[in-house]
């Protein structure tokens, strides 16, 4: 894929959606209505680091069959506002309550990957203690660090931990080829995505400088491990039914915590997807969307 290609991909995700100002910050939305009949409680769909609401791009049409389904890029990322700031993990499920309460949403299903599953978390505690007066109907939780001891931090992640909070200087060491290559080493060895759309995911990372502010969006993996009980316990214990959709191969999050959540959460339901990695939707669209779909109906 050129640039150009590149660029017209982007600007094709671009105009699924909208900018709203939410918290004060402009992010991008997107809502897509039901493609064949609007049957079912909508969906809302939440990424992770340190991409954005592409990463549902080869699915979203498949999980919006008989409901509608709402996306934003979260603060920092993809084609929302990317400040010099401190990020939090509060900061961001302020941001999709007030999406949410903007677009008159109440009763929805759930679905999150990566750093979406910890701010999933917050949100379902939120929830659960009366000061989110809203109704998770089922949840779908797929590859994310929800036991942060667990996790196989990559030597990227480690470095960028080890940095200062704060942005980085215009020559960084960190740039598009440093993000993409990143992103693809989370990927199974049996993975075959197309060069051309971690081109595309790559774009989202690094447009208006995100990159720089990678050293300030890592941090919530320091939040994940100061107030894993709020987040992981909301996961565990919120009463709506829990699938759990897992990519085997995944080198971070690894498949041995999804046997934990499973065991900690009597009567999910769990999906191993062999073969693939981080990024399910990814590397193996037809079988996640297919495993999400059956969580959810």
């Amino acid at each position: 894929m050129t640039i150009d290609d590149a660029d017209a991909e982007v600007a094709r995700w671009q105009a699924l959606g909208e900018y709203r100002t939410l918290v004060g910050a402009r992010i991008f939305t997107i809502s897509l209505p039901a493609l064949v009949r609007d049957a079912a409680e909508p969906l809302v769909a939440l990424h992770g680091f340190p991409t954005s609401s592409y990463d549902w791009h080869a699915v979203v049409d498949e999980l919006r069959r008989d409901r509608a389904v709402h996306l934003l890029d979260f603060l920092g990322y993809g084609l929302s506002d990317k400040p010099d700031r401190a990020y939090t993990v509060s900061l961001q499920a302020d941001i999709v309550a007030a999406f949410l309460a903007e677009i008159d949403v109440t009763r929805f299903a759930l679905l999150t990957h990566d750093m979406g599953d910890t701010v999933g978390g917050e949100l379902l505690a939120r929830a659960s203690d009366g000061t989110w007066g809203v109704n998770v109907t089922r949840r779908v939780v797929t590859n994310g660090s929800i036991y942060i001891e667990m996790a196989q931090l990559s030597p990227g992640q480690q470095l960028l931990l080890s940095l200062p909070d704060e942005r980085l200087g215009a020559d960084a060491f960190v740039n598009a080829a440093a993000a993409r290559a990143g992103v693809a080493a989370t990927f199974s060895a049996q993975s075959q995505v197309d060069d051309r759309e971690l081109d595309v995911i790559a774009r989202f990372i690094v447009r208006d400088d995100g990159h720089l502010v990678l050293p300030r969006l890592i941090r919530y993996i320091e939040e994940r491990r100061r107030k894993e009980r709020r987040f992981t316990g909301a996961i565990e214990a919120h009463p709506s039914p829990l699938a759990i959709v897992w990519g085997a191969d995944d080198p971070i999050a690894v498949v041995e915590m999804s046997d934990r959540l499973q065991h900690a959460r009597p009567g999910a339901s769990l999906a191993v997807l062999d073969g693939v990695g981080h990024y399910p939707m990814i590397e193996s669209p037809e079988r996640f969307a297919a495993a999400a779909n059956a969580a959810l109906e």
